[in-house]
């Protein structure tokens, strides 16, 4: 087959001022001023795309708050890791967040950091030689404390923060699990057996993992068939929490819960398919709004906690 270039004679052209455009003057960046509020950086971000998003995921925040409304926050343990649980935990105290569901490697985090002030060991050295996860006080106080919790009737994630929250570790105010149990405000762990390095050790009972942690799904099924006009943010886990959520969503409208007209997020730092599907995608098919949000969580977890803060006060003071 042989061909000649095509010639562009003859084709039919129209005027842009005709056209219908996505972006225009009115939305593009201005220079924020020095001095300037939260609230003045926001309106000095281009009004598209991600900082549009991400304006739109405060704002459904807020609402739902001002609305009495849920507001959930499933977290992967990167999250914890990269130092954003004050953030998280003030979120809580002031009564916005009003939930928060982990996978089970949180507990490990948010556990090392309350107990030594440090955590996220170099898993490539020590692997070398099998020392990965093989610190003995994690192994041993968590699996303690969620055989001790289990048989009070517990879930793991009440469990593990009633043992920090009633400890003298010197950390303790950094424990997002601990702060659920002094404010009563529930957090679950949701565990897959042989995935987290507390399964490692000789302490760990799989029977009272497993009981634990089934409780933790039915009390986040319980957070789950309340979020109508509510949010469900699902920051930082790629596969555990997104497939929980959907599982404990169906059995919420199975039973006849409402769970129709709410927001779903996705934030990472990069957009994977199950929480694009099961969480953003998915569950709003016929009501509410998925949004994804794009970033690392030590900037973009402090940047949505900015603007959700500024939109609450301004709202008090209005």
């Amino acid at each position: 087959m042989k061909f000649k270039p095509l010639s562009t004679r003859g084709i039919k052209t129209y005027s842009i001022k005709r056209r219908k455009s996505k972006v225009s003057v009115d939305q593009v960046a201005s220079l924020p001023q020095r001095g300037g509020s939260v609230k003045d950086f926001l309106a000095t971000l281009p009004d598209v795309l991600g900082s549009r998003d991400l304006k739109a995921v405060a704002g459904a925040v807020v609402r739902a708050h001002r609305g009495g409304k849920s507001v959930c926050l499933g977290i992967g343990a990167h999250v914890i890791k990269v130092g954003v649980s004050p953030l998280i935990i003030d979120l809580m105290e002031r009564g916005i967040v009003t939930a928060v569901a982990m996978n089970g490697a949180g507990i490990v985090h948010d556990f090392e950091l309350a107990y030594a002030g440090r955590t996220s060991e170099d898993v490539e050295k020590e692997l070398l030689d099998g020392r990965f996860g093989m610190a003995d006080e994690t192994g041993r106080l968590l699996n303690n404390a969620i055989k001790r919790g289990v048989k009070k009737g517990h879930g793991i994630g009440r469990s593990v923060g009633e043992m920090i929250n009633g400890s003298r570790f010197p950390h303790k105010a950094l424990s997002v699990l601990a702060a659920g149990r002094r404010l009563k405000v529930p957090v679950t762990v949701h565990v897959a057996i042989g995935s987290d390095i507390t399964h490692l050790h000789p302490a760990m009972d799989a029977r009272a993992t497993g009981l634990g942690s089934q409780r933790d799904f039915k009390l986040f099924a319980s957070v789950v068939k309340s979020l109508e006009g509510g949010v469900y943010m699902n920051i930082g886990s790629a596969v555990i929490l997104p497939e929980v959520f959907l599982k404990a969503l169906t059995l919420a409208r199975n039973l006849g819960h409402r769970v129709k007209n709410f927001t779903t997020v996705n934030m990472d730092f990069i957009q994977h398919y199950r929480p694009l599907t099961n969480v953003v995608k998915r569950p709003t098919q016929k009501g509410g709004r998925g949004y994804s949000l794009t970033g690392h969580h030590e900037i973009m977890v402090p940047l949505l906690y900015a603007a959700i803060i500024e939109s609450v006060k301004e709202g008090k003071k209005g």
